[in-house]
């Protein structure tokens, strides 16, 4: 049964109701229909083939686009706090975030920016004590579940595409529905992402599973994360549990979409985020089949539940894991990790990288579904910004930021262009020749779907989904209880019925 929360908006009947599932949706979902961007973008031919057709015919001048916006000979400072390259980042992520900074100097040489890359883990726990203090900096570029809270609690300024020379249309429909807070826009998006699953053929071939085809459901996953551990010795899948780690939500939730769950009705084509889904069949099924990898099968890492993706990293790289989700960027990471690996490690590394294979993430009995993710740019009100508050410098440098060039650069080898006109650049054809698996990544962005557009996002995301999983595959809770239980926290937090 479902739980409906504000009950003043809601019928009796519609307190009462079943969580349904979202059904197909797909295009009303992350994309909406028909030709849209300035540029022209037939979302309707969504496809690797597609993707590479529209590459490189349409000519930037980004200087010349933020002139329109900010002279360039605009003298002004600002602070900017970002997630930026950490020591598991490619060298490619690291060069092109230095390329990034010198470029903007090379445009703006006259405005300063004093700027602060923090720890994915530490960034929204840390803003808030900013904004708090009144110490925030002018621009932060925020993961999409973050914004809507600082937005909710009034921090942010209203702040649109349009402020900076773009139209809303050059992006994801999901992307700006990401930015909005009570009809209100208050950032632009930089970049989105979706993952795909990654696996090695080599051991699929040694469990006798079949090396190119990686499994095309969640049971199959299951199964063959229990075959590799049964006839190898070696952990199938990388679960990821950890609590207050956001690597636990874009992992779970695509495994609770696909069956037909979900935190609220997000998966819904038209969500009001007022239904909870997370003890629907749904949401259990997925609970279940990641006790039945951990407890029943013991084929993922014990160490799941302190694990964020970085941890499955290293026995990826030596061979010792089958399958895992993750980023084009991991290609590239496990690249630069065989190219450091010495002695007997670095032929296993290289052997690995021969036997990486990337694939469409399963479906479960709904739909195929990936988190639609990425970063906005937003800028923090005058009252909660420490020293000066230079509008036109953050106007400048946001539309710098989210301009189709550096759209795209600053997602080389992670993610997708925030900005849709990136795709036809030229810059977007390197990628697609340099990065491999690039395209099957951008091929899963039709399956993608974004967390709830609301505040209590992060609580829900990073703490009640991870203590959810955590109950069940310690077994202090069965999976009914521990969804249950996460289903009464979600209501609390939003307020009862």
């Amino acid at each position: 049964m479902a739980r409906s929360i504000r009950p003043d908006m809601f019928s009796m009947n519609r307190r009462r109701m079943l969580a349904r599932t979202a059904g197909a949706g797909l295009a009303a979902g992350a994309f909406g229909r028909g030709v849209f961007a300035r540029d022209g973008i037939d979302v309707s031919r969504w496809s690797p083939e597609y993707i590479r057709t529209i590459a490189d015919t349409i000519e930037v001048d980004t200087a010349a686009e933020c002139a329109k916006v900010v002279p360039l000979d605009y003298e002004g400072r600002l602070t900017y706090w970002y997630v930026g390259e950490n020591e598991a980042s490619s060298e490619i992520e690291k060069e092109m975030e230095r390329a990034f900074f010198a470029a903007f100097h090379d445009t703006y040489p006259n405005i300063t920016i004093d700027k602060l890359n923090l720890g994915y883990n530490d960034m929204a726990t840390k803003l808030r004590t900013a904004a708090l203090g009144r110490a925030a900096p002018t621009v932060v570029r925020l993961m999409l579940l973050w914004g809507c809270e600082f937005a909710a609690k009034g921090q942010l300024m209203e702040f649109a595409p349009e402020d900076v020379g773009h139209s809303s249309d050059d992006f994801w429909p999901n992307a700006m529905k990401s930015c909005r807070w009570k009809g209100t826009n208050y950032g632009v998006p930089t970049n989105n992402e979706t993952m795909a699953l990654i696996w090695n053929a080599d051991i699929f071939a040694e469990a006798g599973l079949p090396p190119e085809e990686p499994p095309a459901t969640w049971d199959d996953l299951v199964a063959y994360s229990n075959q590799i551990k049964q006839k190898t010795g070696k952990n199938g899948y990388g679960l990821v549990a950890r609590v207050n780690a956001g690597n636990t939500p874009y992992r779970f939730m695509p495994m609770a979409w696909a069956q037909g769950g979900g935190a609220l009705d997000e998966a819904e084509p038209q969500p009001g985020y007022e239904t909870i889904y997370i003890d629907n069949a749904g949401t259990k099924k997925a609970v279940q089949d990641c006790y039945d990898m951990y407890v029943r099968d013991k084929s993922v890492p014990v160490s799941a539940l302190t694990n964020t993706n970085n941890e499955n990293m290293d026995p990826f790289t030596s061979g010792n894991l089958a399958m895992m989700i993750s980023h084009p960027s991991t290609y590239a990471a496990i690249v630069d990790r065989a190219k450091k690996a010495t002695g007997a490690d670095k032929a296993i590394a290289e052997r690995v990288v021969e036997s990486m294979r990337y694939g469409l993430i399963p479906e479960g009995a709904e739909r195929r579904a990936v988190v639609f993710g990425g970063w906005n740019a937003h800028i923090f009100k005058p009252d909660y910004v420490d020293g000066e508050h230079d509008l036109d410098a953050a106007r400048a440098f946001v539309a710098f930021m989210t301009g189709p060039e550096w759209s795209i650069k600053l997602a080389w080898a992670q993610s997708n262009p925030g900005n849709l006109r990136g795709f036809k650049t030229r810059w977007m054809k390197e990628r697609l020749e340099q990065i491999k698996f690039l395209d099957v990544t951008t091929s899963m962005l039709p399956s993608g779907i974004p967390f709830p557009v609301i505040p209590e996002s992060t609580e829900i995301m990073n703490v009640i989904v991870p203590d959810m999983l955590q109950n069940a595959l310690t077994e202090k809770m069965t999976v009914d209880e521990a969804c249950e239980d996460a289903a009464r926290r979600v209501e609390e937090l939003l307020g009862g019925i």
